[in-house]
């Protein structure tokens, strides 16, 4: 779903006098604007008028121009539109508002549709972006907020977008999801919508100054693919480094408790829960923060509590002095001009920097010291249960760095850094094509304790796709000694996809084929390897049919030994998966689609980058 700057888009898509090329179908122009600076161009959503036109049958929203669609609105904001007519298109066509029709005037035309649009969505199999009625609208009210990682390189998916874009689709498939499937609860405003935002960690990585370093010593020799895996691959080993590994944690939970914050201080009514979403080794860096949470938050998440853990710094240097322990108080004059704080600092890119005319070494002083260091929240300040002033020491204890709760060692083989402190507890962790089961095998843990569970987050879901080359289980993990599958994620319209339907039921046809000629073949052999009979008596005739009788009655039996295990089976005991998603199943896969059960080797990449 998009706002209406698409409006403009579609104008542009429409009017082919315009020889301006139109960006992709699937991506909006002021998302990739937003991307880039999200602070400056802000601005609120305006709306634009849109009428529906059948073409081949199908129904197809052209935008008003700009001036038609600014007499609309003016008209519709005058509150006097139920009886107001709006000349359109050159006196041409007339808007009757109240009914929201279009109107030929000078010959013989069906009635078109028009809308006051601001949001937009576009479907699997559209190619234009659709308005969505008046009566449906991005609610106000937000029940769940989740906070999704992204993991290696810094693109998300098969198109090369950013995370920021992967999430405005996700969103957007969560707002569909709603009008679909909980439509008269949504209109009735029994609930509200899920906020789901982005957090970036790998531009704040390369920009420590590494890439200048591994470029001095990269090969010239196949340039594109060198810098591909500078860029994305030897994020993992960045991971694993104890140097980069501090980066990244403290980027993550620095990101997840200032969004939290920064959302409180909009949303100031907001009584929902937070969830945390990681994707590939985003999962993995989530789930070794949050093995490494302290379970003392008590009630201190609740927003009044907030400024005591977050907010209240004591006496924290100023700008000026931490820019005089980094040698470089000549940039002071700078920042004091831009009317930029220690806060601020640390959100600015290194392109901010350049254009305020700051070189390129102090530059990486500064992104390394104040986005990496001093913004890593909880990580040197007092917990509310310690006394006022108390400082961590620089060499943390081991039961800081992990937790060995009912006597598993989830810490075991991490990386030795400091990780952390949330400021709120999440209420369930997914993770989407994880590979946190083969980081533990690795890492030496054979075996996941049943009653372990996170410190301060109560479910966990994995979530994978089945032909995912990234992906790892985590149930057999807990249960060692039992093989089940994983739980199958239902379709959203209410099934199983058909080519999964019919391999089952090719499957259960199969078995009865097989267990009845069993049972045929038994009888015949039986039949087969029977004594002969002597030649019968008249006494022996007699006994011959009263043993009849009993051999009649053993072939049901032999038919009913053959049936009966299949409904044992499905009585089966359930499956008891341990304590780390509160008792219930943990892992879930998805449905792979019918083209790609054809060859599993040829959409493996792809269905790492599907969870969008």
């Amino acid at each position: 779903m998009i706002p209406n700057e698409m409006s403009s888009v579609e104008s542009q898509q429409e009017q082919s006098s315009q020889s301006d090329p139109s960006p992709s179908p699937n991506s909006c122009s002021s998302f990739e604007l937003l991307d880039m600076d999200a602070g400056s161009l802000y601005e609120p959503v305006s709306p634009h008028w849109f009428y529906c036109k059948i073409i081949d049958s199908k129904e197809t929203w052209i935008p008003f121009n700009s001036q038609d669609s600014q007499q609309l609105e003016e008209a519709y904001s005058s509150g006097k539109d139920c009886n107001t007519i709006v000349p359109t298109d050159g006196g041409r066509y007339d808007v009757h508002l109240g009914e929201r029709m279009r109107y030929a005037v000078y010959w013989d035309e069906l009635a078109s549709e028009v809308r006051r649009c601001t949001w937009f969505y576009k479907g699997d199999k559209d190619n234009k972006y659709v308005p969505y009625s008046e009566s449906f609208r991005e609610p106000l009210q937000i029940d769940h907020l989740v906070f999704v990682v992204h993991g290696i390189g810094p693109a998300c998916d098969l198109r090369f977008r950013s995370i920021v874009q992967c999430v405005n689709d996700f969103r957007s498939v969560s707002l569909n999801l709603l009008q679909t499937h909980f439509k008269k609860a949504q209109e009735n405003q029994q609930i509200g919508r899920v906020e789901f935002l982005p957090v970036n960690w790998h531009s704040p990585l390369h920009s420590t100054g590494v890439d200048v370093d591994l470029q001095r010593i990269t090969l010239p020799s196949i340039n594109r693919l060198r810098h591909f895996t500078n860029d994305t691959i030897l994020d993992v080993f960045f991971y694993n480094s104890p140097t980069y590994c501090q980066t990244i944690v403290d980027t993550v939970a620095s990101e997840m408790n200032r969004i939290y914050i920064l959302f409180l201080q909009r949303n100031p009514d907001f009584k929902g829960s937070v969830s945390i979403a990681g994707h590939s080794l985003g999962s993995l860096i989530l789930f070794d923060i949050l093995t490494n949470q302290k379970d003392s938050l008590g009630d201190t998440d609740s927003k009044k509590d907030l400024p005591s853990i977050f907010m209240d710094q004591g006496d924290t240097p100023t700008l000026e002095e931490e820019l005089r322990k980094l040698q470089l108080s000549e940039f002071f004059s700078i920042f004091e001009k831009e009317k930029i704080d220690k806060e601020a600092l640390a959100l600015c890119t290194d392109k901010d920097l350049q254009e305020m005319g700051i070189p390129l070494g102090p530059r990486k002083k500064i992104l390394n010291y104040f986005r990496t260091r001093k913004n890593s929240m909880g990580v040197n300040r007092p917990t509310p249960q310690s006394p006022a002033g108390a400082n961590m020491s620089n060499i943390p204890k081991e039961s800081e760095f992990y937790s060995s709760t009912n006597g598993l060692d989830v810490g075991i083989g991490q990386v030795p850094v400091k990780y952390p402190r949330l400021i709120y507890k999440p209420e369930i962790f997914f993770a989407f094509g994880s590979p946190i089961g083969m980081f533990l095998t690795v890492r030496g843990l054979k075996r996941i304790d049943p009653n372990y569970r996170f410190p301060t987050c109560k479910g966990f879901f994995n979530i994978y796709h089945p032909f995912d080359p990234v992906a790892y289980r985590i149930e057999p993990m807990v249960v060692p000694g039992a093989e089940f599958e994983p739980m199958l994620i239902p379709h959203h319209k209410g099934r199983k996809r058909m080519h999964l339907e019919l391999r089952e039921g090719l499957t259960r046809m199969s078995m009865d084929l097989k267990n009845n000629l069993l049972g045929s073949l038994r009888m015949a052999w039986k039949s087969f390897t029977r004594a002969p009979y002597p030649a019968l008596q008249a006494s022996e005739t007699a006994e011959e049919t009263e043993a009849e009788p009993e051999s009649n009655s053993e072939k049901p039996s032999d038919v009913n030994t053959e049936e009966n295990p299949v409904p044992v089976k499905e009585e089966a005991p359930p499956i008891h998966v341990g304590m780390l998603n509160g008792g219930q199943r943990i892992d879930y896969v998805l449905q792979e689609k019918p083209i790609e059960s054809f060859n599993e080797y040829l959409f493996a990449l792809q269905s790492h980058l599907c969870y969008w």
